[in-house]
């Protein structure tokens, strides 16, 4: 089993590494991480069937971390590892695969490799279903390198045939997810005017129709304008008038 150990301390990587190393040659280390972004450009590359992952890491925590692992086809079984009480922990027990409770034990980690070993990939999936939290980066493969745009910086998702147009303030990015999911995780800062696009409310400047009374939404900083269609015009007025 190929696991990956992500945490932004060095000693305590390298305190699991040697745990790692002496329950046995079963477990084969293929990698480390000090921080969110370069555990999920590790996966990507590396594959692993299994992570360690600390979930107090500055930046981008380890829940996030799980979130956009949990996009990938064959996503890895996660083993939280943190230094929150028992109080804290019982937050995350419904989904988490498996906990260790830092100072971690030899015993408690052996037990819990087991229990990963035994899930199926697709558990991971529920994770991102049942969690509140959402993500505050899109992660996006570009030119081999990953990059991660805030969400905040996204104007808007458009479908484009098999892939997912998505417009921030730095371009236009093409990523493998569903308009459905994202409208589902960004409910309250994106709004659907099309079926085949969701658009960031605040980078709405207003809303036009033409000659042939066909609406069209238009974006602050931007001459771009988006259709919208007739069922979504009604709710989209709605929601701009109660913004004042």
């Amino acid at each position: 089993m190929k696991v990956l150990v992500v945490d932004d301390e060095a000693l305590a990587r390298s305190r699991l590494i040697s745990m790692l190393q002496d329950i046995g040659s079963e477990y084969e280390i293929v990698g480390e991480a000090e921080n969110g972004a370069d555990a999920i450009e590790q996966v990507t590359a590396l594959q692993p069937d299994i992570i360690l992952l600390d979930i107090n890491m500055p930046g981008m925590n380890g829940l996030e971390v799980a979130l956009h692992i949990s996009k990938h086809e064959n996503s890895p079984a996660i083993i939280f590892t943190t230094a929150y009480d028992e109080h804290a922990l019982a937050a995350f027990e419904a989904q988490a695969i498996a906990y260790l409770l830092k100072p971690i034990q030899s015993e408690q980690l052996q037990q819990s490799l087991q229990k990963a070993r035994q899930l199926h990939h697709g558990q991971l999936h529920d994770l991102h279903s049942e969690t509140d939290n959402k993500r505050t980066h899109i992660s996006v493969k570009q030119r081999g390198d990953l990059q991660l745009i805030p969400v905040n910086d996204v104007r808007y998702f458009r479908a484009d045939q098999k892939y997912i147009e998505m417009r921030h303030s730095g371009g236009v990015s093409l990523i493998d997810e569903s308009l459905k999911s994202l409208e589902e995780e960004f409910s309250e800062i994106f709004i659907r005017i099309h079926r085949n696009a969701l658009i960031a409310v605040d980078s709405i400047s207003g809303i036009e129709r033409d000659s042939l009374g066909r609406s069209y939404v238009m974006l602050s900083g931007c001459d771009e304008k988006l259709d919208v269609s007739r069922r979504h015009v009604t709710a989209l007025r709605r929601l701009l008038k109660s913004r004042g």
